[in-house]
């Protein structure tokens, strides 16, 4: 059988996606940790601008700078939300060495600490070049920041030197080795977790493909069993995804939704023929039958691991639940999941306007008004807010994914 399901069209990119995920995880915590550095970079100024003799304009400039700049990552980490752009790693290690910089030649020797933070903080994204590059910005900062210090001794904390040649040997060279052991160590084990890192990732790679290609498999075994099925599940997860984007969810948890609502019907697989291809009404037995494709649904996918089978068993389970708790199941209201209430109208809308054996296929605008009628009775009112908002997108789904046999 010719599947309908385009492996390649699909490019989901798992492992990019995790890949850019952890990218940004590790984005969130340093921009959390440049915060941290604001806090300490206050309490430092207060100490300095009550505790000692220093010019207080010096004072000033330099830690309002300092200040100014650990904000930037959160700027453009929380606020621009550009967590996801590769260059926004090297942003953060550029920021911290300004900051060290400005410290070291500020305070000089009392600032020691923070110029292995750029070192730390490049460790976090498991990146050896990324290290490396901190490493070769921290020296820099160290040189110009003796130099500075050096050079306008009568304004910052002086040197007991006489040549900037003797405060190369005795303070500059001395840090730069410092930085650079730390480097090494740091190279070394970002090296070992990065291969621990990336097999985990391959791991859960595998396994989420291994459940999506489960999903597909169950898929075109329902299509076989029925002969609308098929188109019934690709539209289905098509209008899945507009709901599920236009509830905020993320891209990986949209697309996740969308492939496990193809599996909302899996328990009817164990629904004979005879009832499902019907022509004629079901008698009042035929549609108790019918309702249990829910449990039976529940049953095959309980023990399934993985979130993306948990969240097709619990599509499977609820997709025909009410708001007013009318449905299979009697579960009312909040009761039902959130992705099941977006099931619903999903799966309704669908079902409203497909020909059947036993029915024609409504109109998109009788289907509309019906859907807008069971608000608060069969369809949480949330969702059927959002699927007037987004009608048009639904009406181009129908149009594009009609049914290949006409009843």
């Amino acid at each position: 059988m010719e599947s309908f399901y385009d492996w390649g069209s699909i490019n989901l990119n798992n492992k990019e996606k995790l890949i850019q995920d952890n990218y940004s995880k590790v984005n969130q915590i340093s921009a959390r940790c440049m915060r941290v550095i604001v806090a300490i970079l206050a309490l430092a100024f207060v100490y300095c601008y009550f505790g000692t003799d220093m010019d207080e304009s010096v004072l000033i400039v330099f830690f309002a700078s300092a200040i100014f700049i650990a904000l930037i990552p959160t700027l453009i980490i929380n606020i621009l939300k550009f967590d996801h752009a590769p260059v926004t790693k090297h942003i953060v290690i550029i920021c911290v060495c300004l900051i060290a910089t400005l410290m070291l030649t500020l305070l000089s020797t009392y600032a020691y600490p923070i110029m292995l933070f750029p070192i730390l903080l490049a460790s976090l994204y498991y990146n050896q070049t990324l290290v490396l590059f901190a490493s070769l910005l921290m020296s820099c900062g160290i040189v110009g920041s003796n130099y500075f210090a050096f050079r306008f001794s009568d304004v910052f904390i002086g040197f007991p030197c006489e040549s900037f040649e003797e405060v190369m040997m005795s303070y500059v060279v001395p840090q730069i080795v410092v930085v650079f052991g730390l480097s090494v160590a740091a190279y070394f084990i970002v090296q070992r977790n990065s291969m621990m890192i990336n097999s985990a990732i391959n791991m859960a790679v595998t396994m989420q493909d291994n459940q999506t290609g489960l999903i597909f498999s169950f898929a075109e075994i329902s299509e076989s069993k029925s002969k609308f099925t098929g188109e019934h599940i690709k539209r289905v997860a098509a209008y899945m995804r507009v709901l599920a984007k236009a509830s905020g969810f993320d891209d990986e948890y949209v697309e996740m939704v969308s492939t496990a609502s193809m599996m909302h019907d899996i328990g009817k697989l164990m629904i004979s023929e005879e009832i499902l291809d019907k022509p004629d009404k079901l008698t009042d037995e035929e549609y108790q039958i019918m309702k249990n494709h829910v449990l039976y649904g529940e049953a095959l996918l309980e023990k399934c691991p993985g979130e993306l089978m948990h969240l097709a068993c619990i599509l499977a389970k609820e997709h025909h639940e009410r708001w007013d708790g009318t449905g299979y199941l009697g579960m009312k209201g909040e009761e039902i999941a959130y992705i099941s209430r977006l099931m619903a109208v999903c799966d309704v809308f669908d079902a409203l306007t497909s020909d059947r054996y036993y029915k024609k296929g409504w109109s998109l605008e009788d289907t509309f008004d019906e859907i807008i009628r069971l608000s608060g009775k069969s369809f949480d009112p949330k969702v059927v807010k959002l699927f007037i908002q987004h009608f048009d997108e639904f009406k181009e789904i129908h149009n594009r994914i009609p049914d290949k046999q006409k009843y």
